[in-house]
């Protein structure tokens, strides 16, 4: 994560339209980093009990009205799933006298495009956290539309530092790349670790033992790779000596075809992401290709 912590944004008003785990994430640290105080938050949620959960955690005000929030806020941000679009979208383009001065998205998906006519608001700026964002650990990339004002712009990646670090990338396309390569991430970290854990459990240890070993061991390596900066491969053969446990284990990994189904895996994932916005095409010439093609540099 950064070091660089979020300056305060006096003024500014906020509203989190689907208050679910990664808006209540960035209600969260919002607050905790104090970037905004709760009368500078407003947050909407299908459910009543939902409302006053949020209410009575943060001291924001939440309401089942997703109009009232949009039109009492600065920043708009949409954190609902990409099914509910049809409904919501049309929903604020129509129910609103005033309209936020930007439109934040974090819908999986979702194009500025769709978003920015759904609204009739083309101030539109799309990003893709990720869950370790719940902790201030996560990375965030995003894009904004070439209308939105710098100001809007600046004030957005203030609200994502609250999340971790934060990447801007001038080509939306990289967004579907991000929601399959760092949204869905954690995903396949956490199913590997399961595997880890399982297979300690399958040798004989305790449960909590295989899992507390994992655990530590995934954290320090993620940790030892960012303070060293080496390549993982170089990582990697320190730690496999010829003919050895971890030469061995290597072996089957690779036999498996490890590489193969994570590649095919996050190629997957990138697919459905473009399918879940505009039903565009899968092509990308030049900068996506598929996992078949690729050259691991083994």
């Amino acid at each position: 994560m950064s070091d660089h912590k979020p300056t305060a944004l006096t003024g500014l008003k906020v509203g989190i339209i689907g208050s679910g785990v990664m808006g209540e994430a960035m209600i969260g640290g919002l607050l905790s980093q104090e970037v905004l105080t709760p009368d500078q938050i407003a947050a909407s949620d299908l459910l009543p009990a939902r409302c006053k959960e949020l209410e009575d955690r943060y001291q924001i005000h939440a309401t089942t009205d997703n109009c009232a929030v949009a039109e009492a806020t600065d920043v708009l941000v949409l954190s609902i799933k990409p099914q509910m679009l049809d409904k919501v979208l049309p929903e604020l383009h129509h129910g609103l006298t005033k309209k936020p001065k930007v439109v934040l998205s974090i819908i999986a998906g979702a194009s500025m495009q769709v978003l920015s006519e759904g609204m009739g608001n083309a101030n539109v700026i799309r990003a893709m956290p990720n869950t370790p964002a719940r902790i201030g650990q996560g990375i965030t990339v995003w894009t904004a539309s070439p209308s939105t004002p710098a100001e809007q712009r600046e004030h957005a990646r203030r609200l994502l530092q609250t999340f971790g670090e934060e990447v801007f990338v001038e080509d939306e396309h990289y967004l579907d790349m991000a929601t399959a390569l760092s949204g869905s991430g954690p995903a396949y970290v956490f199913m590997f670790m399961e595997a880890m854990i399982d297979a300690g459990v399958h040798l004989g240890f305790p449960r909590r033992l295989a899992e507390q070993l994992v655990l530590q061991t995934v954290r320090g390596s993620v940790e030892y790779a960012a303070y060293t900066g080496e390549h993982p491969a170089a990582l990697r053969n320190q730690v496999t000596s010829p003919g050895g446990t971890s030469a061995e284990a290597i072996y089957h990994l690779e036999k498996g075809g490890l590489r193969t189904v994570i590649s095919r895996a996050i190629w997957a994932a990138y697919q459905r992401s473009v399918s879940l916005g505009a039903g565009q095409k899968v092509s990308h010439p030049a900068k996506v290709r598929n996992p078949d093609e690729l050259d691991h540099g083994r």
